[in-house]
C-alpha cells in the first residue's frame, strides 16, 4: 500500500525551527544563526531550493550565497496557508490549525479557503489560526515587529491570522519592498522584521516555472538582494515551498460515477493534495483503498488516522483533527486531482503547483545574509 511519505531532505532544518531561532539570534543564543541587533526575515513565496539551483544563472547573488546544506524542509502540505503560517509560529499545521488550501469548518460543515476566505466565509482569524506568532512574542519581550508586503494584504484575513502582533508596512515593489525592511531593522534595535515576496508564486502559478514569467519574477527578486545589508543586521532568505509544473495531460478529472468519489461529501485541499470528507457512515479504510487502487503510480493515499499517527501533521490537536480530511491524496511526480463536477473550471488552467510532498516541493532555501552569513550551519 502507497502511505504518504515526504521524499524531501529529512536531515535539513525544518521551517518549524525558523521563528524561534530568529528571537535567539536577538538575544545572541542562537544554535544556528549568529547573533544581530536586528533580523530581516524574508520569505519568497514558491520559491524552492531545486528551482532556485536550476535557474543559478537568473539569480546570481541568491544562488552563490546558498551552499548545498542552505536547505529546509516545508511542512505537509506544502502549500502557503500551511507552511508559512508554520514559518511564523515555529508550530506544525495539526497545532496551529491551517491545514491545508480548502478544508472543512467542522462547526458548520463547509469548506473554507484558508488564504482568502476568512471574512467571505465566516472564519475568525484570530481564533482559527491557534498559536502565537513570532511577531506576538517579539512584542512580549519588548521588541518591535514589522511585516513589510505588497498594500493590497494589509487587511486581510490571513494577514490578521499570521502577522498579528506585527505593524504592517505597504510596499508594491519589490526591491523598495525590501529596502523598507532593512530600514525598519536598521533603525529599530531588537527588531524583527518580514518581509514576504508573492511574485515568483504568482508567476509560476499562472505560467509555470519553465516560463519567462517565472524567470523574469526571479530576476527581479535576486536584484532586489543588490543592495548591501545594514551593519549587524542578519538576514535570513527561505520560502514557504517550490514548486512543479503540472502539464494538462496530467490532470485526473474526477466526474460523475467515479468509484474514487463513492461515499465522499466534500473534495478540499487543492489538486496536488486532496482532502476528502467522508459521508456518514463512509468508511475511510474503504474509501482509501478504492484510491490506491485506481490511482496506483499517481498519488499516496493515507487516512486522517494514518496521517496523523506518522507525524505529518505535528501534535495535531484536538480541536484541528476534524479540520483534516478523512482521507488525504498526495499527488505524485506532476500529476494533479480535480473535482470535475465543479463548474469552475479555472484552477485547472494553473501550471505551476504545490501541496504535495516531492522534494521539489518541500525543499526550500535558507540563505543567510549579512550578520548571518558564514554562521554554523
Amino acid at each position: 500500500m502507497s502511505f504518504i511519505v515526504p521524499a524531501g531532505p529529512q536531515n535539513a532544518r525544518s521551517l518549524t525551527e525558523v521563528a524561534a531561532e530568529s528571537l535567539r539570534s536577538l538575544a545572541g543564543e542562537g544554535s544556528w544563526l549568529a547573533p544581530a541587533s536586528s533580523v530581516v526575515l524574508v520569505v519568497v513565496d514558491g520559491l524552492g531550493a531545486i528551482q532556485l539551483r536550476g535557474h543559478a544563472g537568473h539569480a546570481r547573488r541568491l544562488s552563490g550565497a546558498m551552499t548545498k546544506r542552505d536547505v529546509a524542509r516545508s511542512v505537509f502540505p506544502s502549500t502557503t496557508a500551511a507552511a508559512l503560517t508554520s514559518t511564523l509560529t515555529g508550530a506544525w499545521p495539526g497545532e496551529h490549525g491551517l491545514v491545508g488550501y480548502r478544508v472543512l469548518d467542522p462547526t458548520r460543515g463547509v469548506l473554507c479557503n484558508q488564504l482568502n476566505g476568512y471574512g467571505r466565509e465566516g472564519l475568525d482569524p484570530l481564533t482559527w489560526q491557534r498559536a502565537p506568532t513570532v511577531f506576538e512574542r517579539a512584542s512580549a519581550e519588548g521588541r518591535p515587529a514589522f511585516a513589510v508586503g505588497r498594500a493590497e494584504y494589509a487587511r486581510s484575513g490571513f494577514t490578521s491570522a499570521v502577522l498579528r502582533g506585527a505593524q504592517y508596512v505597504g510596499e508594491d515593489d519589490v526591491r523598495e519592498r525590501l529596502r523598507a525592511a532593512y530600514a525598519l531593522a536598521a533603525a529599530h534595535a531588537g527588531a524583527i522584521v518580514y518581509c514576504y515576496l508573492p511574485e515568483a508564486d504568482k508567476a509560476g502559478h499562472r505560467h509555470g516555472i519553465a516560463s519567462d514569467a517565472w524567470v523574469g519574477a526571479l530576476e527581479e527578486i535576486d536584484a532586489a538582494f543588490a543592495d548591501a545589508v545594514p551593519r549587524r543586521v542578519g538576514v535570513l532568505v527561505t520560502a514557504d515551498h517550490g514548486m512543479v509544473d503540472v502539464p494538462r495531460r496530467r490532470h485526473v478529472l474526477l466526474g460523475h460515477g467515479d468509484p474514487r468519489l463513492d461515499g465522499v461529501a466534500l473534495v478540499g485541499g487543492e489538486p496536488r493534495l486532496l482532502h476528502l470528507y467522508l459521508d456518514p457512515g463512509a468508511g475511510a479504510a474503504e474509501v482509501a483503498g478504492e484510491w490506491r487502487r485506481r490511482s496506483e503510480g499517481q498519488a499516496d493515499v493515507s487516512t486522517r488516522d494514518e496521517a496523523i499517527a506518522s507525524g505529518l501533521f505535528g501534535d495535531a490537536d484536538a480541536e484541528v483533527r476534524p479540520r483534516i480530511g478523512d482521507v488525504l491524496v498526495a499527488a505524485r511526480g506532476t500529476w494533479a486531482f480535480y473535482d470535475d463536477r465543479e463548474t469552475d473550471k479555472r484552477p485547472q488552467d494553473m501550471v505551476g503547483q504545490h501541496g504535495s510532498t516531492t522534494p521539489e516541493e518541500t525543499t526550500v532555501p535558507l540563505i543567510r545574509l549579512g550578520a548571518f552569513a558564514g554562521a554554523a550551519r
